[in-house]
């Protein structure tokens, strides 16, 4: 079976196709001054681009994994998560605080999406 491999780097791909599935790799934002609303904006934009990419959408997302550096921002993250995300297809969904690879960085996202 044909692995796709999309926006490969030396060290990842933004995501990967395989077997009727695209996995996309964690997505942070590209403004980092951005407050947590803004980032998620920028990283959901991220993230439909690479599923397009991928010949996918929103509609076909199964799980999405979410990183907040501050659990106290989930309230602004899901603002504008529940705008994007596709009513009736809501995937699995996990959200934690953690520490991300830079303190710049509010949030981060990776979804598994069928193709």
């Amino acid at each position: 079976m044909e692995i796709r491999r999309i926006a490969a780097g030396p060290r990842m791909s933004m995501a990967v196709v395989h077997n009727g599935t695209a996995y996309l790799a964690g997505q942070v934002a590209d403004d980092t001054n951005a407050d947590v609303a803004g980032q998620t904006q920028q990283i959901l934009a991220k993230i439909d681009a690479f599923l397009a990419q991928a010949g996918t959408d929103k509609t076909r997302v199964l799980s999405a994994n979410i990183w907040l550096s501050d659990i106290a921002t989930f309230g602004e993250m899901n603002a504008v998560w529940d705008k994007w995300v596709a009513q009736g297809n809501t995937p699995a969904r996990a959200t934690v605080e953690a520490r991300l690879a830079t303190p710049a960085y509010k949030v981060e996202i990776a979804v598994i999406a069928a193709v």
